[in-house]
């Protein structure tokens, strides 16, 4: 996997915004939204993988272009999929102009001329899909060209999208060589979901609802009401789905303790804390400490003095074990292809 960084941080400010121009200069056109004198820090990284480009982008408020003369100067045609986190995108493309909300990906072709605008500073992602590696996805991509992918398949990419940032720095080599056919399976079925590309997009659309699951596990650790109701309301899943996704965590109710118990081994190996054991029980939701001591050394073999001590006394404690079921490596949702 090829991976590239470019950052302005660190040149003068009157250098910045024309050293980011330069660096896209071979794409796109591009104009800043601040004062020079304010200058212009940005960053743009890159990992690319067999046709297959994931780009994070940090920028001020830019204007982008790419013009016709562009476009015949250097005929890339990739496919980019576009989705910025803190700002809405200006878009005119194919004879259109449509407003992108944050939050919200939308697909356009690199073989056309376009006009982005964002006015404010943005955290962005792209993927980029060449032609020559995803061919056979191409009478859905560039039916897709120039619109916004909305609903709930549109908030299942992006979600994806995000996880597949948090997570290829760290890639294994063995499950990068599976990414592309899972990133390709991923927005066939967002593109136009039908039962058949979901069933070939599972294991990627799994791991994804399950991140969001344990993103929302892990906000409400400390609250009571913590169960089957919130994770459905918040995770935006039914009880069956939620069912299926944490079967083989043993059930919605083993998952959530699970979880607990890791959060406490943690604080436990915390030597700035002075929480008592008992406390850590309360502040879990556990009924007593007697229970919570039995719960702990059920799951790791080891009672919570043992690990405290032994993390004040500086000796080395048994990591608390892989949590999170089909999600608690992201390569999970990559075995499959």
């Amino acid at each position: 996997m090829l991976r590239t960084t470019f950052t302005t941080h660190g040149l003068l400010p009157d250098e910045q915004f024309t050293s980011w121009r330069g660096w896209y200069d071979s794409l796109f056109e591009t104009t800043s939204g601040v004062a020079e004198d304010d200058g212009f820090e940005a960053a743009n990284r890159n990992w690319t993988l067999g046709g297959l480009t994931l780009s994070e982008v940090s920028s001020p408020p830019t204007v982008v272009r790419r013009s016709r003369a562009l476009v015949r100067r250097n005929p890339v045609d990739h496919w980019a999929v576009t989705l910025s986190s803190q700002t809405e995108s200006e878009v005119t493309a194919r004879e259109q102009s449509f407003r992108v909300p944050r939050g919200v990906p939308f697909l356009l072709s690199m073989g056309e001329e376009m006009h982005i605008e964002r006015t404010s500073q943005d955290v962005r992602l792209q993927i980029f899909l060449s032609r020559d590696e995803f061919g056979s996805s191409a009478p859905l991509l560039d039916a897709g060209r120039g619109m916004m992918l909305e609903g709930p398949p549109g908030a299942l990419l992006a979600e994806f999208l995000w996880m597949l940032k948090k997570n290829l720095p760290t890639l294994a080599m063995q499950d990068a060589s599976h990414l592309k056919r899972a990133v390709q399976a991923m927005v066939e079925a967002c593109l136009a979901p039908t039962a058949e590309r979901r069933t070939r997009a599972e294991r990627a659309i799994n791991a994804t609802l399950m991140e969001r699951v344990r993103s929302v596990v892990q906000r409400h650790l400390r609250s009571p009401s913590l169960g089957t109701a919130k994770l459905c309301r918040e995770a935006a899943t039914s009880r069956s789905q939620l069912y299926r996704l944490l079967e083989n965590e043993g059930g919605v109710a083993h998952y959530i303790l699970r979880r607990r118990l890791s959060e406490s081994f943690t604080i436990l190996c915390d030597t700035s804390s002075d929480l008592s054991i008992g406390r850590i029980a309360e502040m879990l939701c556990f009924a007593d400490a007697s229970g919570f001591s039995r719960a702990f050394r059920r799951e790791f073999g080891i009672n919570p003095r043992e690990v405290r001590a032994a993390a004040l006394c500086g000796l080395p404690t048994a990591p608390p074990p892989s949590t999170g079921g089909v999600a608690s490596r992201f390569s999970d949702c990559l075995c499959s292809f």
